[in-house]
């Protein structure tokens, strides 16, 4: 086993073993596992099945059903753009285009780089600022597509300042 993996291991154990609950389920053990690494890897599925005993199937079936786990590193920055009533009525169908366009994009996931995962998001729960959207959690409403398009950019502009220094 190279390092790279028994580290992630270590810290797979680590999230699972210290967690609140008295009793952890696969569930909860999974949330703690993206909690701490962002994913869930197959190592964190084997760590999971051992320390819940329950078998690998289980375990991903629990972690396949839910639809907000992620099975690959993330990308750096999360770009979610609201889909709700509110905000398809009042443009977020041009805003999605927009961002779309700018990552050249067709559809929803992450960029080539994976510098920025795009989402499209039922509801972000600002409707009375429609359009919004969401940047690492960071709601922004009423946007327009030049709003938009001008905060990616200076994601990626970010990401390019950090991967010089």
């Amino acid at each position: 086993m190279t390092n790279k993996v028994q580290d992630l291991r270590d810290i797979i154990r680590g999230a699972i073993s210290f967690q609140r609950s008295k009793t952890p389920t696969v569930l909860s053990s999974l949330l703690a596992v993206e909690d701490a690494i962002g994913y869930i890897p197959q190592e964190a599925v084997e760590e999971v099945a051992i320390f819940t005993n329950a078998t690998s199937n289980d375990v991903w079936g629990v972690a396949s059903f839910y639809t907000n786990f992620r099975f690959s590193p993330p990308a750096d920055h999360v770009v979610e753009v609201c889909w709700g009533p509110s905000c398809h009525v009042q443009g977020a169908q041009k805003v999605l285009r927009g961002i779309l366009d700018l990552l050249e994009m067709s559809e929803e996931g992450d960029t080539e780089i994976h510098d920025i995962s795009l989402k499209y998001n039922t509801c972000l729960g600002a409707c009375p600022q429609a359009p919004v959207i969401s940047i690492d959690h960071y709601l922004i409403g009423r946007v327009t597509v030049e709003d938009a398009r001008n905060r990616v950019n200076l994601l990626r502009d970010q990401n390019d300042q950090e991967n010089r220094a």
